[in-house]
C-alpha cells in the first residue's frame, strides 16, 4: 500500500526513441495494487499501472484540483471551485469499507431511477475481489461548501444494497468499462437532484467536472495536500478518445492493451495557458502517435481548468446538465510531454482518463430496471398464484 496523496513517476527526462522497434522491445509493464491516503478518515481506491516503452515513460493511477487553489473558504481556497446547491446535491460521497483494508472514498451521481448511484467499477471491485463489506453513499445539500458529507450531521447516510459492476470489466487502471451502478437500500432524500445520461460523441466537447477528491492550496502547480473528502467543481474539454481514427495504434503498443478495452478511454489533458506544458498539442505532435498535430492544441479554459484526483473516482462529469462520463484515471507521460514536476499527482501537464456513458447506456439503464430482491420475492409469488389459478380453471 501506498500511503502518500500524490504518487511518484520515476521518471526520465531523455529524448523518445524514435524507433518502433526499439520501443516495442523495451516495452515492459508493472500493475500494482495501491491505496493514496485522502481524507483523514478515507483514501480513494487506487490501482496503479507504470511502464516504459523506449525512452517513453508512463504511470496511470484509477483515482478536483484546480488551476489555483481549491483549499476550505477559511484556508483562502477560491470559491470558483465551490459546488453551489441544490445544483450538485445528487454527486454523492461513497465511503466503502473493506475490513481490515480500510475505508476508502469515491464519488458518484444520483441517476433518474432516484435509487441508483452511477459510478466506477474499481471502486467496489479489481475484477477478482468481492464487493465491499458496506458501502454507504452520503447527500448533502446545505449551504456550507466546506462540509465533509461523510462525517456531517447534517448529511443523509444511506447504505448500498445492490451492486452492478460492467462485465466487461478487466480490473486493469486503463479500461473503458470501469463502470458500476449501486443500488441504494431506500430512495434517495427528495432535496438530491438526478441526472439523465448524456449520450452523443464527446471529442472536443466542454465539460464540468464534480467530485469528493483530493484538494491542493497550490492548485495545478503542485501545493500542499489537503485531503479528500469536501465537493468541489470545474471545468475542462475533451480532447480525444485512444481509439480516435487519427491514431495509428501508439497507446495499444504503450499499455499493452487492446483497442477494444482502451479505445472509448477519452483523455482530457490539465492546462496552465502555457504551450510547453500543453500534453494534448505535445502527444499530438509526436509522429509515433499518429496524430494531426495542431487541431489538438488547447490552452485550456483559464481559472476553471480543473484536474480530478484521488477521491473524484467515479464521479461525473456533466455536459448540459446530463452525465457524459465517469471519472476513471490519470495519466502522466512526464516532463518531456509537458507535466511540470514529472510525477503523476495531479499538475498541469497530465492527463484525467474518463469512461463516456453512450458507451454503456444500455447496461446503466438496465441495472436500474432490475427488481429488488424483496421484489423479485413478491413477483414469484404472484406468477405462482396465476399459475395455480390457472390450473383450477382448466380443471
Amino acid at each position: 500500500m501506498q500511503n502518500d496523496l500524490l504518487g511518484t513517476l520515476a521518471g526520465s527526462s531523455a529524448p523518445r526513441s524514435t524507433s518502433l522497434a526499439r520501443r516495442i522491445a523495451a516495452l515492459s509493464t508493472a500493475v500494482t495494487l495501491a491505496c493514496m491516503a485522502g481524507h483523514a478518515d478515507a483514501a480513494d481506491v487506487i490501482r496503479s499501472a507504470s511502464g516504459t516503452f523506449g525512452q517513453t515513460q508512463w504511470q496511470a493511477q484509477s483515482m478536483i484540483v484546480g488551476t489555483q487553489s481549491t483549499a476550505t473558504s477559511a484556508g483562502g481556497g477560491n470559491p470558483a471551485y465551490f459546488a453551489p446547491m441544490p445544483k450538485y446535491s445528487g454527486v454523492v460521497t461513497l465511503i466503502m469499507d473493506y475490513g481490515a483494508a480500510g475505508s476508502f472514498i469515491c464519488s458518484g451521481t444520483l441517476l433518474p431511477d432516484r435509487r441508483s448511484i452511477l459510478t466506477a467499477a474499481h471502486c467496489v471491485t479489481d475484477a477478482a475481489l468481492a464487493n465491499p463489506i458496506k458501502t454507504t453513499a452520503y447527500f448533502y445539500a446545505g449551504s456550507n461548501p466546506d462540509t465533509i458529507p461523510a462525517i456531517s450531521p447534517d448529511a443523509t447516510a444511506i447504505d448500498i444494497g445492490m451492486y452492478f459492476v460492467n462485465s466487461a470489466y478487466t480490473g486493469e487502471v486503463i479500461d473503458q468499462n470501469d463502470v458500476a451502478v449501486l443500488r441504494l437500500a431506500s430512495d434517495a432524500p427528495a432535496f438530491a437532484a438526478s441526472y439523465d445520461l448524456y449520450t452523443d460523441e464527446l471529442t472536443g466537447a466542454d465539460y464540468n467536472i464534480a467530485g469528493y477528491g483530493a484538494r491542493s492550496n497550490g492548485g495545478g502547480n503542485v501545493g500542499a495536500n489537503l485531503g479528500a473528502g469536501r465537493l468541489r467543481q470545474g471545468d475542462n474539454s475533451y480532447d480525444f478518445r485512444m481509439g480516435d481514427a487519427d491514431f495509428t495504434g501508439g497507446w495499444e503498443l504503450i499499455f499493452g492493451l487492446p483497442t477494444e478495452q482502451i479505445g472509448y478511454s477519452y483523455l482530457a489533458d490539465f492546462d496552465n495557458g502555457l504551450a510547453a506544458n500543453d500534453a494534448s498539442c505535445n502527444v499530438a505532435g509526436d509522429p509515433f502517435f499518429g496524430l494531426s498535430g495542431p487541431k489538438y492544441c488547447d490552452l485550456g479554459r483559464g481559472l476553471m481548468e480543473v484536474s480530478s484526483a484521488p477521491g473524484d473516482s467515479g464521479g461525473p462529469q456533466f455536459i448540459d446538465g446530463k452525465i457524459a462520463s465517469v471519472t476513471s484515471y490519470g495519466l502522466t507521460f512526464g516532463s518531456f510531454y509537458g507535466d511540470i514536476d514529472d510525477k503523476r499527482n495531479d499538475t498541469f501537464g497530465e492527463f484525467n482518463g474518463f469512461v463516456p456513458v453512450f458507451v454503456h447506456a444500455d447496461f446503466i439503464r438496465y441495472a436500474m430496471s432490475v427488481p429488488e430482491p424483496g421484489s423479485l420475492a413478491l413477483l414469484g409469488l404472484g406468477l405462482i398464484g396465476i399459475g395455480l389459478s390457472g390450473r383450477r380453471k382448466r380443471s
